[in-house]
């Protein structure tokens, strides 16, 4: 699903910290990577009517699977929100885990994964076919046990903002706190192609289900988080970042010799990709 619509303050905030970000990096001698820069520009540009899209068709269908519902949660009580909460945050670790491992899905989030440098700005590496690889059905249980759809896509909000402050080289391990909630620390090793670090730490706020279920990690001695996609060559074209995996995929479902194998082309695992 697609970030949803960011309040002029929130934008002031995000500039500010890019820039501080920028500033930190140059003067600590990282690099800025100009091109990768532009290139999430332009993935940021061509995400815009996407994102209009999925916001008119996802939210008229969210309110018509919530008119299904045999119950309605009251919003306005904690025990709601809480439950709501949680419930949402198991939702996204499954949706995240499911993107990273079933193909037709993946083709849309490796855009979120391209980029070779992690950084604030590289947050926005947003795929623009989220509403066809159909990630959102993995909330649409949430609205049939009585969720407010309104409720839903404030946690979403919730969510993709907390994760903007993940992805930065320039906060290191924040103690006690990573026991629960997700980190930057946790999140570059999510973001990293090194064998030891692919498929982990897959959690939204929280980081409490990776651990549940066996995917969380931590650094491992002398393997520095290297990013980008493990077996894709590097590219600074948008419309490229946007569509080569969908390409791929289709010209891999096509070549099969076999309904099973265009089937494994299409829902199995992406095993030559990140």
């Amino acid at each position: 699903m697609e970030a949803p619509e960011r309040s002029p303050v929130w934008i002031i905030v995000m500039l500010t910290m890019i820039l501080v970000e920028l500033a930190w990096r140059l003067g600590r001698g990282h690099g800025y990577d100009r091109r990768s820069a532009f290139a999430t520009l332009g993935l940021i540009a061509g995400n815009i009517p996407f994102a209009i899209l999925n916001a008119v068709v996802l939210g008229s269908l969210f309110v018509a699977v919530s008119k299904l519902a045999p119950i309605h949660l009251p919003t306005r009580d904690w025990r709601t929100l809480l439950a709501a909460f949680l419930i949402f945050e198991f939702a996204y670790y499954w949706f995240h885990r499911a993107s990273h491992r079933i193909r037709w899905l993946w083709a849309t989030h490796a855009t979120h994964h391209s980029s070779e440098q992690l950084t604030l700005l590289a947050s926005f590496r947003l795929g623009w076919t989220n509403l066809f690889s159909a990630g959102w059905i993995f909330y649409v249980p949430l609205l049939l046990v009585g969720f407010d759809p309104r409720l839903i896509f404030g946690l979403l909000a919730f969510n993709l903002h907390y994760q903007f402050f993940l992805h930065t080289e320039a906060v290191g391990r924040l103690g006690p706190i990573e026991w629960l909630f997700n980190t930057p620390s946790h999140h570059r090793l999510h973001h990293a192609a090194n064998d030891c670090y692919l498929d982990r730490n897959y959690g939204g706020v929280l980081i409490i289900f990776d651990r549940m279920f066996g995917t969380f990690t931590t650094d491992q001695a002398g393997e520095a988080p290297r990013y980008g996609l493990a077996h894709r060559v590097a590219t600074d074209n948008p419309l490229r970042l946007a569509f080569r995996e969908w390409r791929y995929m289709f010209a891999e479902a096509f070549r099969a010799t076999s309904p099973r194998a265009a089937a494994r082309a299409l829902i199995g695992p992406p095993a030559s990709e990140n």
